[in-house]
């Protein structure tokens, strides 16, 4: 039991250590030497992602499709201890158009005890919410824009009924499509890479 909470507590440090040293030089205006390496990793997670949602999820690529843009975050790194935080990198996508490189976070307080990483969708269903969105310098889900978390059925498909608003999410683990959450107060910011 003891070495399980070391383990938990040493993964959260590092998840923290990580988004502290990332949010401190991810908005500055100079280029670290291995931006273009950066760029891949993430471009080649997002399309593992991709791929995945759509194998395992059903009428996610039509929903995809009909998107005017989404944000793919493949890794979002999620470690608490009562105290909790994620973060993330991913790119947005417009059609088959990379417009941009982002950056998700957000901070929690509970019953938290553990790590995990999810990948995140964030589908803009309008034009209107797209544009608002690429505008905007930083974007929290829920204060900018209501996010509409899909319902999933028994099955794993999505249920097209409830992808009626103007911003849709998905969040996608191990174990498939995950329901019941919310990504409210999750912070989007845009990445100079």
């Amino acid at each position: 039991m003891r070495s399980v909470l070391k383990h938990h507590l040493a993964s959260i440090a590092i998840v923290l250590s990580v988004m502290t040293l990332s949010s401190g030089c991810s908005t500055t205006g100079t280029l670290a030497p291995d931006a273009a390496a950066e760029r891949h990793s993430i471009h080649a997670g997002v399309d593992a992602s991709l791929s995945k949602l759509y194998q395992q999820a059903p009428g996610s690529r039509e929903l995809v499709g009909k998107a005017a843009g989404v944000l793919v975050f493949p890794s979002v790194v999620s470690a608490g201890l009562i105290v909790g935080a994620s973060y993330g990198q991913g790119e947005l996508r417009s059609g088959t158009h990379v417009v941009g490189y982002y950056s998700t976070a957000a901070g929690s307080v509970g019953l938290l005890a553990g790590a995990e990483s999810k990948s995140v969708f964030v589908l803009f269903m309008t034009q209107e919410s797209y544009d608002k969105f690429v505008a905007s310098r930083g974007w929290t889900a829920g204060v900018d824009a209501s996010v509409t978390l899909l319902s999933v059925g028994a099955d794993g498909s999505i249920d097209t009924r409830t992808a009626l608003s103007a911003v849709d999410g998905l969040v996608l683990n191990n174990g498939g499509l995950m329901a019941n959450l919310s990504i409210d107060g999750t912070k989007f910011t845009r990445l100079e890479l």
